[in-house]
Order: C-alpha cells, then sequence, then structure tokens
C-alpha cells in the first residue's frame, strides 16, 4: 500500500517537548475495509537521535489505517493523551488491536542468518510487495554466543540493524528470541558447548541450563528493548521460548522464560507457538497461545476452545517443507497453499508464512531429524518456500500477492526487479593437498587414553568443538571385528594406515579389519552432520566418538584426536602448505582448489557433478555440504562472496573428485515428492 510521509521541518518549534521522550501516533484519517482493518501512520521523534544539521525521524507504518496525503507535523495533543494512544499490540476481544485499532496481522519469516546481509533489503522489500505487514524472526544463540561469554552481533548476525531495516521498509516485527528455536538448526540454536555438562537437561530449569540462558539473555535482550513499540521501534511482539508443548519436560521452564523476558525490559505483547499436539502443554498464565500447521484440521478449534473470546493465530503456516539428505525434495502445491491462506483470513484468523524465503544452512549449521532414525538436513533451506533459496518469485509469491492485495485496502508496492544470476565459466581443479598432510593446520591435536568427544575436546578456549570433522588415530596390532558399538556421531570414514576400509553411521555398526601381526595405524574421520534440532534426545547430542570402540570386543586405546572444524582460519593456514598438481593421483580425504575468475561479482550456484561427498569453501567462506546422494544438487553461492578477479574455491572430498566445479544459474534437485 502507498502511504504518505510524515516530516517535520529542521528545527520547528512546533513540535512538543514531550515528543522528544515519547513516541506519538497520529491517525490523521481513516477508512473501513472488508475486514474492519484500518491503516495508521507512525511518527517516532527522539531527541537523543537528532543531529545537526538534519532533524532524524522514523516513520513506522501500521497496515491498516490509511494516513491522509498532506499529513504534516505532528498534532499538539495534551501529554495524556499522546501517552495513552501509545498502545501496542493487544487481544483483548476476537481480533488484535495496534495502536487501539483492529489489526490482522499478515505476516513472513525470513531469518537473517540464513540470508546475506547484502540481500536483506531485497528480501525484505519482496515480502512488503506481497501484501504482508509483519516480519517474523528467530535469534540463534548458537551463533551470537559461539563460546561461553563470547556475544557476536555484527556484520552478518547484526540482528539490531536487521529489525531497524524492517521498521525503516515499513514492516513491524515478532521477534522470536528462544532460547531455544528449533529452525532445523543444528541443536535448534542452542550452543553445543551446554553439553559440556554431563549432568545438562535442555529446556528445562536445571542451574546449568538456566545460568547459560540468564547470562545470554544479559546480552541479549538489551539490544532488543530499545525497539520496542513503545519506543518507536517495530517489534510488537516477542515469543516466548518455542514450541515447548511437545517437549514439556519442567512445568516451571515457561514460567522461567517468560520472567527472563519481563525482567530485562521486554514489555511488548507475549505468545508462545506449537503444534496442535503440543497446545496442551505449551502455555503459560498472561500469554497468547497461537498454533503451526499446514492442515486446516490442526488445531484451530482446539485453540479456538482453549482461549474464548481470543484472536487465533497461526504463528507457521508451512509453505513448504524442509529437505533430508537421501531423500526427495519436498514440495507443496500452489493451490493448495492459497486455498488454506484465503480460508484462514477469511475467518479473520491471523497468520504467519512459515518460511516467506528460507534462504541457506551456510556452514554447518543444519540440524537433524530423528523419527525413526538419524536424518541430516541438507545446506539448502529453501522449503518451497514463496520466494526461493536465491531470492526468485515463484508461482506461490505470484498467487499469494493476488490474494493478500484483496485484503488491503490501497495498492501494494510493486515488487523488486529480480536479481540476476551466472552460470560462470567450470573451473579447472588445478591443485590438492591431502587430509593428512593438512593435519599440521588442525586447531587442536590432543591425546588421551580413550576417544573424546568434540564438544569436551580441549579446542576453541576450552569451549569443545563444535562442527566439522574430527580425526580420530590410534594404533593396532591385528585384524577382526571392529565395533562402533553406535558410539559414532554421525558418520565415519574407517582407514588402515590411510586406505579406506569401511563407513560406520548410525545403520552400519561393524567393519571388518584384515589380518596383521604388524602394527597399523587406524584412523576414523568422524563427521558431525548435524544436531538433533527437536525431540527429547536433544540433551545427548555430543558429537565425535562418544564412547568406546572395539575390535574383537577389546576397547581401544590410546587415542591423538585433531580438531578439524575448517574455520575460514583454517582453510587459510592450507594455504601456506605445499599443494600438489592434480596430474599426480590424489590420496583421499582430500582438499581441491581451482580459481573462479569473475569479472562482475554475481549470484550463482555452484554444482559438483562425478564428485562424492564434501564441503565447498569459497574465498573461505562455508557454503555448506555436497553429498551425490541428494536431493540438493547444487550450493547457493551469493554475489557479495565473490570479488573482481581471481576466487579460489577450495572443495573438501571425501572420496571421489572431478577435474571440474561446475557453475549454474538455477538449483538442481535430484528427485522430488
Amino acid at each position: 500500500m502507498q502511504l504518505g510521509v510524515l516530516r517535520a521541518a529542521k528545527g520547528d518549534a512546533s513540535i512538543p517537548p514531550l515528543a522528544q521522550k515519547i513516541p506519538i501516533i497520529t491517525a490523521s484519517q481513516t477508512r473501513g475495509s472488508r475486514h474492519g482493518c484500518m491503516v495508521l501512520e507512525v511518527l517516532v521523534m527522539d531527541a537523543s537521535e537528532v543531529k545537526m544539521p538534519e532533524l532524524n525521524h522514523r516513520c513506522l507504518r501500521i497496515p491498516g489505517f490509511q494516513a491522509s496525503s498532506n499529513a504534516s507535523l505532528i498534532p499538539e495533543l495534551p501529554a495524556k493523551a499522546r501517552m495513552s494512544e501509545r498502545k501496542g499490540l493487544r487481544a483483548d476481544s476476537t481480533h488484535f488491536t495496534l495502536g487501539g485499532a483492529p489489526f490482522l496481522i499478515l505476516g513472513g519469516s525470513i531469518h537473517y542468518f540464513r540470508v546475506h546481509r547484502a540481500h536483506w533489503r531485497d528480501r525484505l522489500l519482496k515480502l512488503k510487495a506481497c501484501g504482508l505487514n509483519t516480519l517474523t524472526t528467530y535469534v540463534p544463540w548458537n551463533l551470537h554466543e559461539p563460546e561461553r561469554g563470547v556475544y557476536l552481533f555484527q556484520e552478518q548476525l547484526d540482528m539490531e540493524e536487521y529489525i531497524r531495516l524492517a521498521g525503516e521498509l515499513g514492516l513491524w516485527v515478532i521477534l522470536r528470541p528462544g532460547p531455544y528455536i528449533c529452525a532445523e538448526w543444528d541443536l535448534g540454536g542452542l550452543p553445543s558447548w551446554l553439553l559440556q555438562d554431563k549432568k545438562m537437561k535442555l529446556r528445562t530449569t536445571y542451574s546449568g541450563f538456566t545460568s547459560a540462558v540468564n547470562s545470554y539473555f544479559d546480552n541479549l535482550i538489551p539490544r532488543i528493548t530499545p525497539l520496542q513499540f513503545k519506543n518507536g521501534g517495530p517489534v510488537i511482539a516477542v515469543q516466548v521460548e518455542n514450541e515447548y508443548g511437545l517437549y514439556a519436560k519442567d512445568e516451571k521452564y515457561l514460567s522461567f522464560i517468560k520472567e527472563a523476558l519481563l525482567s530485562r525490559g521486554i514489555s511488548e505483547f507475549l505468545m508462545t507457538s506449537d503444534s496442535h499436539e503440543g497446545l496442551k502443554h505449551g502455555g503459560v498464565d498472561g500469554v497468547l497461545q497461537t498454533v503451526n500447521l499446514q492442515r486446516l484440521s490442526d488445531g484451530i478449534q482446539q485453540l479456538a476452545e482453549m482461549q474464548p473470546k481470543k484472536p487465533l493465530m497461526v504463528m507457521e503456516y508451512w509453505s513448504g517443507w524442509f529437505d533430508v539428505w537421501g531423500e526427495p525434495h519436498h514440495v507443496f502445491t500452489a493451490q493448495e497453499m492459497i486455498s488454506i491462506v484465503r480460508e484462514l483470513l477469511d475467518r479473520g484468523i491471523s497468520i504467519n508464512i512459515y518460511m516467506f524465503h528460507g534462504g541457506t544452512n551456510f556452514g554447518f549449521m543444519n540440524g537433524a531429524v530423528y523419527p525413526d532414525t538419524y536424518k541430516p538436513e541438507t545446506s539448502s533451506y529453501d522449503f518451497d518456500a514463496p520466494l526461493t533459496e536465491s531470492g526468485d518469485y515463484t508461482t506461490k509469491y505470484h498467487l499469494l500477492r493476488n490474494l493478500l492485495s484483496t485484503y488491503n485496502k490501497e495498492p501494494i508496492s510493486e515488487p523488486p526487479a529480480v536479481q540476476s544470476r551466472r552460470a560462470y565459466e567450470p573451473v579447472v581443479v588445478s591443485h590438492y593437498i591431502s587430509l593428512w598432510e593438512s593435519l599440521q593446520c588442525a586447531e587442536t591435536h590432543f591425546r588421551a587414553d580413550d576417544p573424546v568427544s568434540m564438544e569436551n575436546l580441549p579446542a576453541n578456549h576450552n569451549n569443545g568443538q563444535s562442527y566439522g570433522y574430527t580425526l580420530y588415530q590410534t594404533h593396532i596390532y591385528s585384524g577382526g571385528e571392529l565395533n562402533s558399538k553406535n558410539h559414532v556421531r554421525d558418520r565415519a570414514l574407517v582407514f588402515i594406515d590411510r586406505e579406506l576400509i569401511g563407513v560406520l553411521d548410525y545403520r552400519t555398526q561393524k567393519v571388518r579389519v584384515s589380518h596383521s601381526k604388524s602394527e597399523r595405524t587406524l584412523s576414523l574421520l568422524v563427521e558431525n552432520c548435524g544436531r538433533v534440532n527437536c525431540g527429547t534426545i536433544m540433551d545427548n547430542q555430543q558429537k565425535g566418538l562418544v564412547g568406546d570402540i572395539t575390535l574383537n570386543d577389546v576397547p581401544l586405546k590410546k587415542f591423538s584426536m585433531y580438531c578439524l572444524d575448517m574455520k575460514t582460519s583454517f582453510i587459510n593456514r592450507l594455504q601456506s602448505l605445499k599443494w600438489m598438481p592434480v596430474g599426480q593421483k590424489p590420496t583421499y580425504p582430500a582438499f581441491f582448489r581451482g580459481t573462479l575468475v569473475v569479472d562482475q561479482p554475481t549470484d550463482t550456484f555452484v554444482k559438483l557433478p562425478n564428485w562424492s561427498k564434501g564441503v565447498v569453501f569459497v574465498n573461505g567462506q562455508n557454503l555448506g555440504r555436497h553429498w551425490s546422494v541428494g536431493p540438493q544438487k547444487a550450493l547457493y553461492l551469493p554475489g557479495p562472496w565473490l570479488k573482481s578477479g581471481d576466487n579460489e574455491i577450495v572443495v573438501f572430498e571425501e572420496l571421489k573428485a572431478a577435474e571440474t566445479i561446475h557453475c549454474a544459474e538455477n538449483p538442481e534437485y535430484s528427485k522430488t515428492v
């Protein structure tokens, strides 16, 4: 919708003194719509932000209110009236109100940590141009506190800037700070160093967990409070934890999280979020419950009966679904999605599209599920959403925009142009270096009688190893049956004197070792394929070797362990080593290197036909995993990670490399369902 902009002349004496401290809402004109909604325009003045020679101001727009085109200065209102009008989101009847007027939440989920920062504005403009009025996003604890007491909120993790940008573009924000977020994200966003505590009980009031949450919230919440509606920001609601009803291990836990938010200054509307199976156990006093679903039969009536005379909201309407390695790519038809969204809106039910734009699990951030067996999720988080992983419009987007235009009184903005992509020329692999040679660049080399899990390795200032691979080595003096006892988490390549003899994982727990009387080196390269992000087994998501491994039923001892978390610093250290020309037969696993020459940096997809399994790095940035089992067949490469001239591509390959690395304009999937 096209809204007028309120402006105040520099140094205008008619601006009331109270406006120096209190954000003001004005509605200069209102009109009815088919849903009784109006559109309100908000002018926020804060003397602390005034910088000469210009007067800083921000206009925030509430879809549902229509400001007159000739609106100019804040009207002179008594202080009491101005303060009384500063009402945030409320649920005092069967519909929400914002600023005291009826408000239908039309939301969409885009996670800042899954989208390159340079693309934030583009994706948010596309969300707004679809007719949505609210952005929702999770906050990933594991990225913001990768080590105890080390907090990262800069650059790609600048959550505050992302929220401010949403406000500047006229979007409201529902923030979902967890601490647990699920999100098909490693350990549901919880940091892996929590698992160093052998008694850890995640998502409970166990003191080891609550003390960590308190420390994190002490740093996180003060960054959110200035962005709340009452302070002139776009945050109109905050979610209390996430989908706790299915976990529900501690009846005091949700009250603890609620108080942790309130005591640190969160004063906007609070919500919880659960699937219909979890609604019964997912509530907490004074907090509105919402439901997550893909079918209308899943919980709407149950929610209405649980909260009579309260507005209904679908916090997650699943526009598609996530993918796991080795299974088909999920597709959910656009027509079915639209019919369900239409029915929800016709019933006056607020909605949030999850995902509106899925983005990417860059690096090692994908999670895993464990319905009956362990299943790691792909690096792509496309989700079959209205916007693709690379930001393209889909049939879902266009149909949704057409539908939502009927729920907006004024015309909605035109969608931004689609950003171009390019299929660069194939990259010829020029050099390689074996994993065995790279060990001198490992973050940590540690010896112990028994194998130690990744989390308990003395790495990263004793916060343990969170992601990547760990190499375990010991000596053996006979052959026979090697048995993992299901202590491999999650997948191990098994070598005798650097020759591959088998793979151990959840399904395969035994490998035959040939007989020999001489001393040989047994090596297990163990990969953390992604920690389970939901369910009751989250307390047991340690990775690497988590217990004894036996040869002929005798536990092996005296291990050397190498931390190979493959951070950018590790990839950079590799450059100082002697790389071999690919004319010589590589020894696997190995790192392979090639140069992508770029004139104008543009988004692309990296494809690896005839490769097997590993990780792709471009200019030191970890794009994610590649695996020939599919369904994902290409890795999204944002143009901002490229530069004009030479760009270095490094592929860690476990089993089989090809001579070239390819680029494509579009993604590719091996199979769909």
